[in-house]
């Protein structure tokens, strides 16, 4: 009987002295990872927020501006005879709108934009040199000499400048 109590307590007391090394092993592994996990989560906001603030402005100049047409408002109301008859005796005033659009050079393209805000459109001041990224479907702009406030443009179209292409040609021209 004494063989038997020795030998049941001989293995639990092995089993304890082997899963307490362990268990301080986890604790200082787990404070390593939890250690490397933070300084990768405070390398990573702090890239991102350094990415965030510096953002990449093409220059360039605004040539012209011109009024295009955009579209039409209708006012339309129904006459008192239309009404009760139910015929289609409808007076519509319609009017052309007209949208500014604005030609702005950058170094080797021509841009065609119109603002993105119909209701509230901002004149801008032709001859001026303009600071633009584009972002996703949209053109952001702002005029350092003004407010620096960005404003958003629809891209019309792109033309590559003729200058810029001969410029280029002969830049390849004299590299060979």
């Amino acid at each position: 009987m004494e063989r038997l109590l020795h030998q049941s307590h001989a293995p639990q007391n092995a089993k304890k002295e082997w899963h307490r090394p362990s268990i301080r092993m986890a604790g200082h592994f787990g404070e390593r990872t939890m250690k490397k996990t933070l300084l990768f989560v405070l390398l990573f906001a702090a890239f991102g927020t350094v990415q965030a603030r510096e953002k990449f402005y093409e220059k360039g100049e605004l040539l012209q501006m011109e009024a295009v047409p955009c579209g039409y408002a209708e006012k339309g109301s129904k006459t008192l005879k239309g009404e009760i008859l139910g015929t289609d005796g409808e007076h519509k005033n319609t009017q052309e709108l007209l949208c500014q659009e604005y030609l702005l050079q950058s170094d080797s393209v021509i841009y065609r934009i119109r603002p993105r805000d119909e209701k509230h459109p901002t004149l801008l001041r032709i001859g001026e040199e303009a600071q633009f990224r584009i972002e996703k479907d949209k053109m952001l702009l702002r005029l350092p000499e003004t407010n620096d406030k960005e404003r958003e443009y629809s891209v019309v179209s792109m033309t590559p400048r003729a200058d810029a292409a001969s410029a280029k040609a002969a830049a390849r021209a004299s590299n060979r």
